[in-house]
């Protein structure tokens, strides 16, 4: 038999003490993300997994707004982030402070997600692209690596929310304290 946890006992920290919280060696960039519903899940979902930044860069949309908080349920107000007109210049920035570039995209030579590890000691810097264009190339040139979800289906793409969702389970999941 299941019972359901209530919220009252799923040990959910504040706010305050997320910002205190130690964090994964990890931020995301979002290079030119469309949808306020993909950037608001994209906050939920760094808030899980305790991520140290979002940088939303070209057209995305910054909070607040109605629309990332209708997907982040107040995860913007917990997710330090940042914005940057240019991609480029948010992964010049992160890769001068000694992040490892990482593309989430479909490229030649890219690393399978189950063959990826990261190194103790190393900070990443994971890209996610547009939802139609992808990881624009100008940004793929600029990075350490392409890290690809293997899909078996027909449509060889995920919305860029689930994307997020995998890869930071996949390379984050069960490390989480």
């Amino acid at each position: 038999m299941f019972r359901k946890l209530l919220n009252s006992e799923l040990g959910r920290i504040s706010v305050e003490e997320y910002k205190e919280a130690e964090k994964a060696p990890i931020v995301l960039v979002l290079d030119n993300i469309r949808s306020q519903h993909n950037i608001g899940s994209a906050f939920r979902t760094c808030d899980a997994f305790r991520v140290e930044k979002i940088f939303l860069c070209g057209i995305c949309a910054v909070p607040p707004t109605a629309e990332i908080h209708k997907s982040a349920l107040g995860a913007e107000f917990s997710v330090d982030w940042e914005y940057s007109a240019q991609t480029t210049g948010a992964v010049r920035k992160l890769k001068d402070e000694g992040y490892v570039i990482v593309s989430v995209e479909q490229a030649e030579n890219s690393t399978m997600l189950q063959d990826f590890r990261m190194e103790d000691g190393r900070k990443y810097a994971f890209v996610f692209g547009n939802e139609v264009k992808g990881v624009q190339q100008e940004v793929v040139d600029e990075s350490d690596l392409c890290l690809e979800i293997p899909q078996y289906g027909t449509k060889h793409s995920l919305n860029v929310s689930v994307s997020i969702g995998v890869i930071l389970w996949g390379i984050r999941g069960a490390k989480v304290s």
